[in-house]
């Protein structure tokens, strides 16, 4: 099977160069009746199969090229049709083949997508016909004809090879190497019906007129191609170009209409040339467009889930933060059933042996035991309020801050302390209060220990935006501030912002001579902040 297979195979790729050379041969001899003065389809026909077909089939091509121009030369039957032939096609087609040659091994591949590959292929375009028609110039000096008839016939080959080229080659480029998707063919169409067939009706019935009108209905033709251009790239304008220059043709040489000058086929080679440009640039613009919406749409699947991503970690770090303050809780009230109770009870035994110790004269011992249990308790409460503050659970917040432990240890160490509070702590969850107190007495134990401050200042507001629980906290002080070398903030700043940053709010340190001063933004679990708050 798999050799039968391989034979199958190199019969097909040994048969390919002929089927290539015979279908080459009958759209030569199909397009070969119409060739006009500025309209030379064949040259076109040569540029696009040398340019697309593999190198190793253009001996067919140009072989069965030789053939249809033998063929047209005996059916002419004159000597001027073997000068032709020898002096004219031979040489076109030898420079031409030559020159694509060059390009092909510089490996240069046909993509019409961009318009810098565009304007690549009319550049390669201008050289060949440039250098063919030196060629031609040369035969023609060579077969003794005067230098007026030299420079009219030049002058109809570049114009007749250039506007050929321009005519077929993008539209063999689309057929066999590029082709249109299924619902751009449609609306292709569509706009072929609506839009051309009354622009050639225009045209035809404009032409039949004395002059001016034939030249303003060329002219008025063009429209149609930038329009297609600007719809269909390239390849609308490519067809709407070859279909504008059949129209021109038809009813100059078909319907014995006014004939055209070289004007304009040149008018039409100039506004053919822009026009493809112009959809080149337009099907790049359109394709830049939709890598641009796709790599959008990516970004936001990607934001997407990275908003899950952070959602997931900010409520994994509030679940800590729950867990820490559970914990917290959990060991105040264990130090304070035990140990407290303890104390206590060694406070109760040591007053009920107060009168044998006094009779034994023991009365220093007593009272360095009570200094000693005093001091104890004094750290103990200290260390409560530090786990888990009794003043928030028994007063709420706002009595907490105002007149709790954080005024206490702010006036021991001769530091004033402000309050300015508003709002109903009520719309907040626990775990924001908490977590307020915790900042307020993280920054007052700075400011005692590290900024010799004599004054601190808080500022609380609650209030909803948007249905959303808010609570902007400002903390100040007037003391050094922080030392020049702590980018992010040090001496508990960290730890702050972490705290603030796992309940999804927002944490802002102000640079302030003297002085510290911060500016945080918490919401409630269920809305996110509004950073317009911080401003």
């Amino acid at each position: 099977m798999y050799h039968r297979a391989m034979l199958s195979k190199s019969f097909l790729t040994s048969c390919l160069g002929p089927m290539l050379g015979l279908a080459y041969f009958l759209a030569w001899m199909a397009l070969w009746p119409t060739a006009q003065p500025f309209w030379m389809l064949p040259y076109g026909l040569r540029f696009g199969a040398l340019l697309l077909a593999p190198m190793r089939y253009w001996g067919w091509l140009l072989g069965a090229e030789c053939v249809a121009s033998f063929g047209i030369v005996m059916n002419q039957g004159a000597p001027a049709g073997w000068n032709g032939l020898l002096f004219g096609e031979l040489p076109d087609m030898l420079v031409m083949a030559g020159g694509l040659w060059l390009v092909r091994r510089f490996g240069w591949q046909v993509t019409l997508n961009t318009p810098q590959q565009m304007a690549r292929l009319l550049l390669i375009v201008l050289v060949l016909v440039a250098a063919t028609a030196i060629t031609d110039a040369t035969a023609l000096t060579a077969l003794h004809r005067g230098s007026d008839q030299m420079l009219r016939i030049l002058g109809e080959q570049l114009l007749s090879h250039y506007l050929a080229i321009l005519l077929l080659v993008p539209l063999m480029v689309m057929l066999l190497q590029d082709r249109l998707d299924r619902g751009a063919l449609i609306s292709l169409l569509i706009d072929g019906v609506l839009v051309m067939l009354p622009s050639m009706a225009i045209l035809l019935l404009l032409s039949r007129q004395a002059a001016p009108e034939p030249q303003f209905a060329r002219v008025l033709s063009l429209a149609p191609i930038l329009y297609f251009a600007f719809r269909h790239g390239w390849r609308g304008a490519s067809l709407a170009m070859l279909v504008t220059s059949v129209g021109i043709t038809l009813a100059e040489h078909r319907l014995g209409y006014a004939p055209s000058t070289a004007s304009a086929y040149l008018l039409l080679a100039v506004a053919g040339t822009g026009a493809i440009m112009l959809g080149s640039a337009t099907d790049a613009l359109r394709e830049s467009s939709a890598y641009v919406a796709e790599q959008n749409a990516y970004m936001g699947a990607v934001n997407y889930h990275l908003d899950q991503l952070t959602g997931q970690l900010r409520n994994a770090a509030r679940g800590n933060l729950r867990a820490d303050e559970n914990q917290r809780r959990h060991l105040a009230a264990e130090l304070h059933d035990e140990l407290g109770q303890n104390i206590t009870a060694i406070q109760t035994h040591v007053k009920l042996a107060e009168a044998r110790l006094r009779q034994a004269g023991l009365e220093d011992i007593s009272s360095s035991i009570n200094t000693i249990l005093g001091h104890m308790r004094r750290a103990l409460h200290r260390l409560l309020d530090d786990l888990r503050p009794a003043v928030l659970d028994e007063f709420g917040l706002m009595r907490a801050l105002d007149e709790g432990p954080i005024r206490d240890l702010l006036t021991t160490a001769g530091i004033a302390y402000h309050t300015d509070l508003y709002g109903d702590p009520r719309q907040l969850d626990e775990d924001i209060r908490t977590a307020i107190y915790r900042l307020a007495q993280e920054s007052a134990t700075n400011a005692v220990k590290h900024s010799g401050a004599t004054e601190f200042r808080l500022r609380l507001r609650i209030g909803k935006r948007q249905g959303i629980a808010l609570a902007l906290l400002d903390l100040r002080d007037n003391g050094t501030g922080l030392p020049a070398r702590v980018p992010r903030g040090g001496r508990g700043l960290q730890g702050m912002r972490d705290r603030v940053t796992s309940l999804g709010g927002d944490f802002r340190l102000h640079p302030q001579q003297p002085g510290v001063h911060l500016r945080i933004l918490l919401r409630n679990s269920n809305g996110g902040a509004d950073p317009s708050a911080l401003a």
